[in-house]
Order: C-alpha cells, then structure tokens, then sequence
C-alpha cells in the first residue's frame, strides 16, 4: 500500500504592519497553534529563514524549533528551510543537536543557499562562494554528529581537532532544497531528502537521485489554501497571500538578472497558478495524485498563516486539513485496489 504521508503546516512568522499583534503575542499564538494542531492529527511543522525582512520575517528557526519540541511530543519538527551558507557549521550543527534533544529525535535540518544580497552581505560571506559554502558545510555537520573529531580541510573551511558534544541520539536528516538544475543535483547527491518548493522539480530530483544509487526522499511545499468555501477565502486572504508572493518577487530581483514583475493582484495570483485554492475533495484528490504518481513523498506540507493573518484567522483552514483532508486521503490510500 502506497504509503500516507505526513500532513503538514509551514511557517514563515512574518508580522507586517498594520498588524496588531506584537512579535510576542504571534510568537506564543503560533506555539499554542502548533500543540493544537498536532492533537488535530496533523503530522509536521516547518520553519523557514530570512533575515533583515520588515515585517519580521523569523531569523532564528532553530530556536523556534526548540520551543515547538516543549509544547509537542509526536508531531515532526523542521526547517524549510536554514541558509546553511550563512551560519558557521560547527555552530550549526551544536544547535541542531540541541533540537534534536529536546524533540526526542522529531527534528529534520533542511538547508538551502539563499539568494539575497544584503543577507550574505550583512554577514560577510560571498554569493559566488554558495555552492561550495554549503557542500563543506554539510560535511561538516554530519562529521560533528558523528562524535569524532572533524578533520575537513576545504576552500571554505578548515576544521580539525574539534569534537562536538553532546552529539544528536538520533541524528537529524539533513534536506536540501532548490528549484535550479544544480540545487537539485546537489540535493540528490548530498541530502537525505529534497525539499521541493514547486512540484514541477520532483521528477527532476528522483531521476538524479536514482542515476546516483541514492534512495529518494521528498518533502513537498504546496502554496495553496484549503477551505470549505476556497472562493470566499480566498476573497477573505488572497491579499496575505499576494504580500508574501511579491516579497519573494521583491527580493529575487535585488540581483542583476532581468527584474520579475510583480503580481498585479490576488485575481491574476489565482489565475496564473503561483497559488491555489482547494475545496477539501480538490485537496484530497490533488495530495492522493502527487503520492500516486511520486510514492516517495514523505512530507506534504501548507503555509499555515498567512503574512498580515493571524493564527486565529488560519485555524478553519488547519482545522479543514485535519479533519477532512488527512482522513480522505488515509483512506482512499487504504481502498486503493492498485496496492491490494
């Protein structure tokens, strides 16, 4: 039987004005979300990284993390993802030890490059040095897990004599994301498992995976909403949404490269298919195609707010997923004559 992935939620804790709620009351709302959500059945929550973003953008997943482990005890806990790059990786790796530890083991590390400019620049670090930033980081990292002493001598870094203590029990899964052809190949060589941000990248990472002997694992992003009524919701939160999707436009063209232009509003967002919005049958349907067609999802996992929303304005949603959507995908996965 094709195997029920986990269901998840994603969050980013942006806090853009003209929002009422201070970082603390988001921060301690978000945390309640995540136990509640968790006794609902659903099965992951992710935390993503930026930095210097004016609405808040959460610059500390790990800690973040490591506060979700003390108010959880089942659901899977990661980053979606840490700009590996950017972090020193003998620290890195002390930090994600730590969450691992107080998650009782329930903690992925999911590193990317990053791509901002002022980010790599605040912190002294080269964006033409990215690639090889993050390979001798990993190596490091799974070398501090390890319990031995690291010996890594590269271009980036040059480590040795050095053991991290106290190392993970169990430790965590390092996942990589990208949407290039070469982030994709370096997740496949490199990674425990891809995060994907666009499902259109997944058949490009299992083929690079398989090519390598590599077992396959992928974490799939959805940038859609799920609600009884998907039109009136989306009337309700499209803008939230259009905020967050020109973000990321905004900040991809700080680069050189040829500017994207920015979504026009929530009505051109829906149509050209950067976003969704599903009842619970389209989402069943949707999620039950994707591990159908790529049984190597492990994780399926949605923004759980909005920038600009609060958590409460997100709980129908959540509360949509949980109740309606995880047990009809269960289920039609359980009657698949394909697996009888």
């Amino acid at each position: 039987m094709t195997a029920m992935p986990r269901i998840g939620l994603w969050y980013d804790l942006r806090n853009p004005e003209p929002s009422r709620l201070t970082f603390t009351e988001l921060y301690g709302a978000v945390l309640e979300q995540i136990a509640w959500a968790e006794s609902l059945g659903i099965g992951s929550a992710w935390f993503s990284e930026h930095h210097f973003a004016a609405d808040g953008y959460v610059p500390s997943p790990l800690v973040f993390a490591a506060a979700a482990a003390q108010r959880t005890t089942t659901i899977r806990l990661g980053t979606n993802l840490m700009l590996a790059p950017l972090h020193d990786p003998i620290r890195l790796a002390e930090d994600a030890a730590a969450v691992s530890l107080l998650s009782g083991g329930r903690f992925d590390l999911g590193v990317g490059l990053g791509y901002r400019h002022v980010e790599y620049a605040a912190f002294g670090k080269s964006l033409g040095h990215r690639p090889s930033l993050l390979t001798e980081g990993i190596d490091i990292i799974r070398q501090a897990w390890s319990g031995r002493e690291i010996n890594a001598v590269g271009r980036r870094y040059d480590v040795s004599g050095v053991k991290v203590r106290p190392v993970p029990e169990q430790p965590p899964r390092i996942l990589i994301g990208g949407i290039a052809e070469p982030a994709i190949r370096r997740a496949a060589a490199l990674g425990d498992g891809f995060l994907s941000m666009a499902d259109s990248t997944i058949p490009a990472y299992l083929d690079a995976a398989r090519s390598l002997g590599r077992a396959p694992q992928v974490f799939a992003a959805q940038w859609a909403i799920v609600a009884d009524d998907p039109e009136r919701e989306w009337a309700r939160v499209g803008d939230h949404a259009l905020y967050q999707m020109n973000t990321y436009i905004d900040w991809g063209n700080e680069g050189p490269a040829s500017p994207t232009p920015r979504i026009e509003d929530r009505h051109a967002l829906l149509a050209g298919g950067a976003y969704e919005a599903w009842d619970p049958s389209t989402a069943a349907t949707r999620i039950l195609d994707l591990i159908r067609t790529y049984p190597d999802i492990q994780d399926i996992h949605f923004w759980a707010q909005l920038p600009g929303e609060t958590p409460d304005s997100a709980a129908a949603r959540i509360e949509v997923l949980a109740r309606k959507v995880v047990p009809a995908v269960a289920a039609a996965l359980q009657a698949d004559p394909a697996d009888q």
